[in-house]
């Protein structure tokens, strides 16, 4: 009879970080180098993202019940799981990147904000600009109106006198 102790530790260790993950990607890097596997997990993990393989068996005691219980479906063959406690969208962007250099590392499927994506919607995500991108492209698009505003306050105060406004007394 096997030992359950180890393979609950496992499982456990899985849940747990699951609990603080932002998004979870499956991939499957079958026929990858050893070199490339290694600037893959290495890119990754400069990102604050866990890259392991996990026994689907596992994975599906660990996802049971939680908010990534829709993954269980893609557990099949051999998979790879990135997992980012950060930003949502990181995982699928950098492995996105990764793909124009490894042509065998492949999306399977993903949950990122409680959202269940097959490997189309992972693609996606993984085109979505990062937080800080968006945020920045927002505060411009805020400025450029308030900028012009203040250009227009401008050209009417010197049309009309120049300077400051006169207060009556």
């Amino acid at each position: 009879m096997p030992k359950l102790e180890p393979k609950q530790e496992v499982v456990n260790e899985i849940k747990g970080k699951l609990d603080k993950a932002k998004s979870v990607v499956f991939v499957s890097a079958r026929g990858l180098t050893v070199a490339q596997d290694t600037v893959l997990r290495k890119t990754l993990r400069e990102s604050n993202i866990d890259y392991k393989v996990y026994k689907n068996s596992m994975m599906n005691f660990a996802i049971k019940d939680t908010a990534f219980s829709g993954l269980a479906e893609y557990l099949a063959g051999p998979i790879a799981t990135a997992i980012s406690y950060s930003d949502p969208t990181a995982a699928a962007s950098i492995i996105s990147k990764q793909q124009k250099t490894m042509p065998k590392l492949e999306f399977k499927a993903g949950v990122v904000d409680n959202v269940v994506y097959d490997a189309d919607g992972i693609k996606a995500i993984a085109d979505i600009p990062p937080r800080e991108e968006l945020l920045a492209k927002l505060l411009g698009s805020f400025r450029s109106p308030m900028a012009a505003f203040a250009r227009l306050v401008a050209a009417v105060s010197e049309s009309k006198g120049g300077g400051a406004a006169e207060t009556p007394a």
